[in-house]
């Protein structure tokens, strides 16, 4: 069950799209302190700080529905507190986070310059299967190829589809496509593309 949940580390690189392209201050703030919490925090408090962000980004959406800024906050938010939860109660986090990651690509088809599709295709490859949560590997491979054609040079896009790959036995087509992330472009005001080339390259140096 926990496995859900590897991939909020997906949805921290997801959620820098909304925050540099939303028009509103709110959400700017309420995702540079969801990264101090998924960063800096850990336990209880770690925690507790997520149930708060939680109600905060729903307070958003509530009032702002269709905005896929906000909607794509929601779903990374989410998936980081499920990450934290574990559990059943993070298979229904995981589930809401789906929800709003999908409604998202439906209002806005470039899915926040891909990154919205990154987060949703990882939540896709690790969540159980049928019966018990939505977990498909041919659905995850849609949303990552995906993420990769909107932004084929980024280090984000390639990274997790690479790891797709290894876990469906393409070890090759993965190797080339975390050395694509390494190569990869960082956006202004993304410190975790750096922090994840580090680790597409540190990937590679294990694999070779």
């Amino acid at each position: 069950m926990l496995m859900i949940l590897a991939v909020a580390s997906s949805g921290v690189l997801g959620a820098a799209t909304a925050m540099a392209q939303a028009p509103d201050s709110s959400l700017f703030s309420l995702m540079q302190r969801w990264g101090n919490v998924e960063y800096q925090m850990q336990g209880d408090a770690q925690l507790r700080a997520f149930e708060d962000l939680a109600g905060e980004v729903d307070m958003l959406a509530r009032s702002e529905p269709e905005n896929p800024h906000i909607l794509t906050a929601r779903g990374v938010i989410l998936a980081s507190y499920a990450k934290a939860k574990g559990g059943l109660g993070a298979l229904d986090l995981a589930k809401q986070a789906r929800t709003a990651l999908e409604k998202a690509i439906a209002i806005d088809p470039q899915g926040e310059d891909g990154s919205a599709y990154v987060t949703l295709g990882a939540l896709y490859q690790h969540a159980p299967g049928w019966p018990i949560a939505f977990g498909d590997d041919d659905k995850a491979r849609q949303l990552l190829e995906r993420a990769v054609s909107i932004r084929p040079a980024g280090i984000d896009t390639n990274f997790y589809y690479a790891q797709f790959l290894e876990d469906q036995g393409k070890d090759d087509d993965a190797l080339t496509y975390a050395q694509r992330a390494v190569d990869g472009q960082s956006r202004a005001g993304r410190p975790s593309d750096e922090a994840l080339r580090k680790e597409a390259r540190n990937w590679l140096a294990e694999r070779r």
